[in-house]
């Protein structure tokens, strides 16, 4: 049974140029479905829910948004963009250009973005609130690799703000300086950004989505769980993990509600409430922890505006919590129209 809104709107779908989807996903091979997965859930369930659709497909020209929003004059930008120009880190001038055009639109605001696309920024932030993240040092491009000494092994070496576990493989993580300086190199040469260095925490892989502006709302924690995994490794959500289906089943992929106590179910919730106010963050965004034995939960990233496509972590989360697909999509429009930043299309 589809969710029927109240109000019809009129909806522009921001994605990359190369992930307008089909009307059908019948013909294409299963890495095609994969990669347009996202857009066609969202623009599907919009159009199902009566809303009227536009997709607008972006590379380079913000004209492109600006013409869309003269023709459709849409109530509001539903954002599933993820770069622009081909970088990772321009999304939030795309939603600063729809902040200067007055729209309103899902997702994160820019100030939000620009400090969680920084790894090391958004670590820095929640140190000094005292909360619990990782030690670190970062290693920028074209400099001398010098671990500091209060860094101690083992480290997770990652690209400093590349998203989707890009350049994240069992080989980052590293036991002394020669691999320590192998991998910063490697991530340098092959990400072509700086990379980070951080304290790995053993444990538990656990992800609270929340939503909403002021008024927050988290859905059941996730946990991402590798049940056959080989001798000598550890549940590190490199690339593989996250993208590819043959190795996702060779090592037990599952990712289901977070087994907690009551207890720490509460302190979870609470953090990654403060978590989410501390970085300025709006819309909805997937809060990555560690969980050690102990019990302590250590802020590995932020992520605003993360994978929203059906039966993926964040919507599974949702219904978990009693919000099917429809509603939680209706849910980031409703938070999107209400976001005070952004102005009001009536």
């Amino acid at each position: 049974m589809t969710f029927e809104p109240k109000k019809k709107l009129r909806i522009i779908v921001l994605v990359h140029q190369d992930l307008v989807p089909p009307d059908s996903l019948d013909e294409l091979s299963d890495k095609d479905k994969l990669e347009v997965k996202t857009e066609y859930d969202v623009i599907t369930t919009l159009k199902k829910m009566g809303h009227e659709v536009y997709p607008i497909g972006l590379y380079n020209q913000l004209n492109v948004i600006g013409n869309a929003l003269m023709e459709h004059k849409p109530h509001i930008a539903f954002n599933l963009l993820e770069e622009f120009h081909g970088y990772p880190l321009y999304d939030q001038h795309v939603v600063s250009y729809l902040e200067l055009m007055k729209q309103a639109y899902t997702g994160c605001n820019p100030r939000g973005l620009t400090l969680a696309h920084d790894k090391a920024l958004t670590k820095m932030i929640l140190a000094y609130h005292r909360l619990q993240v990782p030690n670190f040092a970062v290693f920028p491009i074209n400099r001398k690799v010098r671990r500091p000494k209060r860094l101690k092994f083992p480290l997770l070496v990652k690209s400093i703000s590349e998203e989707g576990s890009v350049g994240i493989a069992q080989a980052s993580l590293v036991h002394d300086d020669e691999k320590l300086t192998q991998r910063v190199e490697f991530i340098h040469r092959q990400n072509k950004t700086a990379a980070i260095a951080e304290q790995y925490i053993k444990g538990r892989e656990i992800y609270v989505g929340l939503i909403g502006n002021q008024n927050i709302q988290t859905y059941a924690p996730w946990e991402l769980v590798m049940e056959k995994l080989p001798e000598g490794s550890e549940n590190i959500a490199t690339l593989k993990v996250k993208w590819d289906p043959a190795y996702q089943e060779r090592v037990g992929l599952a990712t289901r509600a977070a087994g907690l106590t009551p207890e720490q179910h509460k302190t979870l919730e609470r953090l990654s409430k403060r978590i989410y106010r501390y970085l300025f963050l709006s819309g909805y965004a997937r809060l990555d922890y560690r969980m050690t034995e102990e019990g302590q939960f250590y802020l590995l990233e932020a992520n605003p505006n993360p994978q929203i496509a059906r039966d993926e972590d964040f919507a599974d989360s949702a219904a978990h919590s009693g919000v099917p697909y429809d509603q939680l999509l209706q849910k980031i429009i409703t938070v999107g129209l209400n976001y005070q930043g952004a102005g009001q299309v009536t």
